[in-house]
């Protein structure tokens, strides 16, 4: 995702005067926009799809954060013993 400044930072008034060309503009671009009040980020915009796409790859990067944790602190088990127990 790279940020076009020009573009992708917009005064809060512009939100309040046309907020379908904002939301259309982060929809078609898929680049969240940062809401701005007197010069200030105050609020980032995001598509919904753009959101939830970044919510799934954060937690499978948990998940595999949390496997490494598990094979580091010698916390696995053998295949074996996971297929007999979810009974594959």
């Amino acid at each position: 995702m790279n940020v076009k400044f020009s573009e992708d930072i917009i005064p809060l008034t512009d939100i309040k005067i046309n907020p379908g060309r904002v939301v259309r503009q982060t929809c078609e671009s898929h680049r969240p926009i940062l809401l701005t009040s007197r010069g200030r980020g105050v609020a980032i915009v995001q598509s919904l799809e753009d959101y939830e796409q970044a919510e799934e790859e954060k937690n499978f990067m948990r998940a595999v954060v949390e496997g490494l944790a598990d094979v580091d602190n010698s916390r696995i088990s053998e295949m074996s013993a996971v297929t007999e127990r979810l009974k594959l």
